[in-house]
């Protein structure tokens, strides 16, 4: 039930059989349909969510309507709206299943027991955290400096079958392009391989 995250957990910080066991009283799993979502903008981010199976994005709309996506999350990876969930404010995210989904979710309660009650927890949540800061510093640098051309295939390697799995135009979002220039791009790249 809980399989990719104890996988993921113990890869990070092996667990013992009663600290897993313990761990999973605290687990709910949630299956999310394809175009539904599980947090909208303006709603308490009241869970952390880890990808068990499926794909969720998380993203933003501004006043003109377009669509800024922050985060794809595959199987295995964390998602939330961080910010909401540690400080109760509303969410500025939504987040989205793009393909049928099944997360693990761990509540706000939950999660403070957690951290008090298995100080691995502790780490495994430092662990997380500090990886995503630097995911985002590494993509806001990339955004200010890196061309379009090297920002895509940064896209790729992070996420190297989604392409197979996503509309271009979500990836354009995601890279802050048209979806005319995230083609121009593609193009560009395939002419010089």
């Amino acid at each position: 039930m809980f399989e990719k995250f104890l996988e993921q957990f113990n890869k990070k910080v092996p667990l013992t059989a009663a600290e897993s066991t313990q761990l999973q009283e605290h687990l709910t799993v949630k299956k999310v349909r394809k175009k539904q979502y599980l947090l909208q903008e303006g709603e308490v981010c009241k869970n952390l969510a880890f990808v068990e199976k499926g794909l969720l994005r998380a993203y933003s709309i501004d006043d003109t309507g377009r669509e800024h996506i922050i985060q794809f999350a595959l199987e295995g990876w964390v998602i939330s709206d961080l910010y909401s969930f540690l400080t109760g404010e509303p969410a500025t995210y939504n987040i989205e299943a793009i393909e049928d989904t099944e997360v693990v979710l761990i509540s706000q309660s939950a999660h403070a027991t957690l951290l008090l009650q298995i100080p691995k927890y502790e780490t495994f949540t430092r662990l997380n955290i500090t990886g995503a800061y630097l995911a985002m510093q590494k993509r806001l640098t990339s955004t200010i400096s890196a061309t379009l051309e090297d920002r895509y295939e940064a896209f790729i390697a992070l996420y190297p079958h989604i392409a197979e799995r996503v509309p271009q135009h979500m990836i354009a979002a995601y890279l802050g392009l048209t979806p005319e220039t995230l083609s121009r791009v593609r193009k560009r790249i395939s002419l010089h391989k």
